[in-house]
C-alpha cells in the first residue's frame, strides 16, 4: 500500500496498488514508460473519465476548475494566459528580488547556534517570492501558509478543519479578485483579471481555480524542493558537489504525478489498464531508474502538462543552495537524519522540519 514516506524508488514494471483510503491504483515505475504516459494524449487528467475507483482531494468547484483537472482545449487556453508569469524575462527579472529576499532570511541566522531551515527559510522565501509576483499583500500571506499546510496533509480526524481551511481560502481568493478588480496592480493577478473582464477568456470559477493553483503550486513545491535540496547536499546523497538538476531530480518534492485516467483500454509497460481506472506515474522511481542514464528528470513533468512555475522554482533553489552554503561554510544536520519529521502524506515529500546548525557566518 502507498504510505507517507514510503516511496517506491526503484524502477520496476506496472504494477497494481493501493492508496491510503483503499482505492485501487496503477502505479508505473519505469523511466521510460512514465516519460511516454506523461505526455500520452490518452491519459486524461479530467476526473470525468474516472470509472469510480479514484477518491481523491475534493476541492469547491470555484477552487476545481484549474490545470491539473482539465484536458485540451480548456488547458490549452488557461495555461497560455497563466504562462505570462513565467516567461524567462519575468523570470529573470525577479532574480534580484529572489537573492535579495534569500540573503535577508539569512542574516536571521547570523550567530545562532541551531535552527529550523524550514521555518527560517524554506517555508517563508517561496510565499515571498509568489506573494510578490501574484500581488498578495504582505498581512494576508501568513493566512494562506496556514490553510496550504491544513490542506496538504489533512487529518481524517479533524474534517472541519480541513473545511474551515478551503471556505477560508476560498473566501480569501474572491476577496482578492474583488480588491484587483477594483484597484489594478502591476501583478499577475491583476493581469488576469483583466484578461477575464476584457474578453471573457476566463469564468470566474476559471479565474479562481487559477489564482489557486498559481499560489499553491508556487508556494507548496518550492518549499520542499528547497527543504529537500538542502538535506541532499548536507547527507552527500547525491554527491557533495552535485550539479543543480541532480539535486532537483533527488528532491522530489511531488513522487508521482498527478492522477490520469485512460480514455479507453491501454497497454502500458506490457500491461493491459482498462479505461478510467486510476494511473499513477511515479517520478520518484522514475528519476531514479538506471536506465534514464543521462536523459532529463521528470520532477517538472513532461509534455504538455510540464510545470508551469519550473523557471521559478529553479531560480530559487540555485539561489538558496549558492548563497546559504557560500555565507554559511560549515552548515550541518543538528540531528541524525533518522530523527527527521516529514509531512504525513504520501502524495507529498516534504520535511516538518530541518534542525541545523549553521556554524560561523563566511568573511
Amino acid at each position: 500500500m502507498l504510505a507517507a514516506g514510503n516511496v517506491v524508488r526503484e524502477a520496476g514494471p506496472v504494477r497494481r496498488d493501493e492508496t491510503p483510503d483503499g482505492a485501487a491504483v496503477w502505479v508505473v515505475s519505469r523511466y521510460r514508460e512514465v516519460r511516454e504516459a506523461l505526455a500520452d494524449p490518452r491519459l486524461s487528467l479530467d476526473k470525468a473519465h474516472s470509472t469510480g475507483g479514484y477518491r481523491g482531494f475534493s476541492l469547491p468547484p470555484a477552487l476545481d476548475a484549474n490545470l491539473l483537472n482539465l484536458d485540451p482545449p480548456d488547458h490549452t487556453r488557461l495555461r497560455r494566459l497563466a504562462a505570462t508569469a513565467f516567461t524567462r524575462t519575468r523570470v529573470a527579472a525577479l532574480r534580484a528580488s529572489t537573492e535579495r529576499a534569500t540573503d535577508a532570511l539569512l542574516s536571521t541566522m547570523d550567530g545562532v547556534n541551531s535552527v529550523d531551515l524550514m521555518a527560517a527559510l524554506a517555508v517563508p522565501l517561496p510565499l515571498t517570492v509568489i506573494g510578490d509576483l501574484l500581488g498578495v499583500p504582505v498581512e494576508d500571506r501568513a493566512r494562506f501558509r496556514a490553510w496550504t499546510d491544513t490542506l496538504v496533509a489533512p487529518d481524517p480526524a479533524r474534517p472541519e478543519a480541513t473545511r474551515a481551511a478551503l471556505g477560508g481560502m476560498l473566501a480569501f481568493l474572491t476577496g482578492l479578485i474583488a480588491a484587483k478588480r477594483a484597484a489594478p496592480a502591476d501583478d499577475l493577478l491583476s493581469g488576469l483579471v483583466a484578461a477575464r473582464d476584457a474578453d471573457d477568456r476566463l469564468s470566474e470559477d476559471e479565474l479562481l481555480s487559477l489564482a489557486f493553483l498559481l499560489l499553491w503550486a508556487g508556494y507548496e513545491n518550492s518549499v520542499h524542493l528547497i527543504g529537500n535540496a538542502v538535506l541532499d547536499r548536507l547527507t552527500g546523497r547525491t554527491g557533495g558537489g552535485a550539479a543543480l538538476e541532480d539535486l532537483i531530480a533527488a528532491a522530489d518534492p511531488n513522487p508521482y504525478a498527478i492522477r490520469r485516467f485512460p480514455l479507453g483500454d491501454l497497454r502500458i509497460g506490457g500491461v493491459d489498464i482498462p479505461a478510467g481506472d486510476t494511473v499513477l506515474l511515479c517520478i520518484a522511481a522514475a528519476n531514479g531508474d538506471p536506465a534514464r542514464g543521462g536523459d532529463p528528470h521528470l520532477t517538472f513533468g513532461h509534455g504538455s502538462h510540464y510545470c508551469l512555475g519550473a523557471p521559478l522554482a529553479r531560480l530559487e533553489a540555485e539561489t538558496v543552495l549558492g548563497r546559504l552554503l557560500a555565507r554559511f561554510p560549515h552548515l550541518r544536520l543538528a540531528v541524525p537524519v533518522g530523527e527527521l519529521r516529514w509531512r504525513p502524506s504520501w502524495r507529498s515529500r516534504g520535511l516538518l522540519a530541518l534542525p541545523v546548525h549553521p556554524g560561523p557566518a563566511a568573511g
